[in-house]
C-alpha cells in the first residue's frame, strides 16, 4: 500500500507549498504577518492534511482530511487571486502557482471520488 509519500497529490502539494515560500518571499515585508503568512500556512496545510488523513488508516480518516486539504487549496486560490490584484506577484509567477493549485485541487478531488466510490483504494493520484 506504501505510504503517504508515494501519493502524487502530496508530491505535487508540497511543490506547490514550495513555490509558494518561494515566490511570498519577494511580498512587501508589511505583509510578513498577514497574507504571506496566510498564503505559507494554507499551502502546508495542503500536504499535511493528506499525510494525516493517508496515516488514519481508514478511508473515513482520509476522507476528512482530503476535505481538509480541498479547503486550504480552494482558500489559497483566493489569496493567489488577491496577491495578483494587489501586484504583490508578477502575472507568470500567478499563472505558475494558480495551475499548480488547480492541479493538486484536481488530484484530490480524484482521490475523494475514488475513495468514495471504493475504486482503486492503491491508487498513486
Amino acid at each position: 500500500m506504501g505510504t503517504f509519500k508515494d501519493l502524487l497529490a502530496w508530491q505535487k502539494s508540497l511543490t506547490l507549498a514550495k513555490k509558494v515560500y518561494q515566490v511570498t518571499g519577494n511580498f512587501p515585508t508589511e505583509e510578513r504577518f498577514g497574507l504571506v503568512n496566510q498564503m505559507r500556512r494554507c499551502a502546508v496545510s495542503i500536504p499535511s492534511n493528506i499525510a494525516e488523513g493517508y496515516g488514519r488508516g481508514s478511508d473515513k480518516e482520509l476522507l476528512r482530511f482530503l476535505y481538509v486539504a480541498l479547503g486550504s487549496s480552494n482558500e489559497l486560490e483566493t489569496q493567489l487571486i488577491l496577491s495578483l490584484e494587489l501586484s504583490f506577484m508578477k502575472e507568470e509567477d500567478s499563472r505558475m502557482l494558480q495551475g499548480l493549485n488547480t492541479e493538486v485541487n484536481k488530484m484530490i478531488l480524484s482521490l475523494i471520488y475514488r475513495r468514495k466510490n471504493g475504486l482503486d483504494k492503491n491508487s498513486r493520484t
